[in-house]
């Protein structure tokens, strides 16, 4: 029996940056989701309910950002884990859902690995 990779979904909208954090999360074993933005990210949780982590930047364009988007998630599929980043501002844990981390960004991608398999044991 094939033991099931953990499902990550990345959401950024800056490509370059979504396709090396992918790569990464590829490269250490994930099954890795891409969205470059909120409503294809809610299409892709509906899609794929499978995905048991979220990867989301704060700053995205089309009205809801990482923060709203990470709101919903944990509303919607609470058992999804979820790690919020930015590059342009810091979020204290009191601005974040239940069981969320924050990043900043330059992150680096060996944290965000171990940041995931640290959520899927606890």
């Amino acid at each position: 029996m094939i033991a099931q990779r953990t499902a990550v979904l990345v959401v950024e909208d800056e490509a370059l940056v979504r396709m090396g954090i992918v790569d990464e999360l590829e490269d250490s074993g994930f099954e890795v989701f891409e969205a470059e933005n909120s409503v294809v990210a809610i299409e892709l949780l509906i899609a794929n309910p499978r995905i048991e982590v979220m990867f989301t930047d704060i700053d995205m364009p089309g009205g809801v950002d990482g923060l709203k988007l990470a709101a919903s998630v944990r509303d919607r599929w609470p058992p999804i884990a979820i790690i919020v980043t930015s590059g342009h501002r810091a979020v204290g844990v009191d601005s974040l859902p239940a069981r969320a981390r924050f990043m900043s960004k330059p992150y680096n991608p060996d944290v965000v690995v171990r940041s995931i398999k640290e959520m899927m044991t606890q």
